[in-house]
């Protein structure tokens, strides 16, 4: 049962987040960055570049988040959160490395980022756990 409500709680959290965020850059880019201090002017191409990856969070959130409301799609959506996250925090890592130091609120959004991931990560281990019970697997392999 806890696992269970680890899982539902991880994947809401997450699903909540990448849907909160992407709405925000699809919706309000230009507020959304300026909370970074970074500003974007009114380049159409700019904008346009931005909002489409942001609508495609938006819609990631929104799976992410069914598997907190439907046990069956909670692996997938697990995995589905652990990928988006992971792969966020990774691409800051690889700015970093070739950019430079991005600043202390883009430091926070990783961290987070970092969290949710491993978060959405072992709510998956813990799935395939809440699947395939330890007795189940011995029994199969006879």
């Amino acid at each position: 049962m806890q696992g269970i409500v680890f899982q539902k709680l991880t994947l809401g959290v997450a699903g909540l987040t990448a849907l909160g965020i992407g709405l925000a850059i699809t919706l309000a880019p230009r507020v959304f960055y300026a909370g970074y201090g970074i500003e974007l002017g009114a380049d159409a191409r700019l904008l346009s570049e931005l909002r489409a990856p942001g609508a495609s969070l938006a819609s990631l959130g929104v799976v992410i988040f069914a598997g907190a409301l439907r046990p069956g799609m909670a692996r997938v959506s697990a995995a589905l959160g652990a990928i988006v996250f992971l792969a966020f925090a990774t691409g800051r890592i690889v700015s970093m490395a070739v950019d430079g130091w991005p600043g202390g609120s883009i430091m926070a959004a990783l961290v987070i980022e970092v969290a949710i991931g491993l978060l959405c990560l072992l709510a998956m281990v813990q799935q395939r756990r809440l699947a395939f019970p330890r007795s189940a697997i011995a029994f199969s392999r006879g």
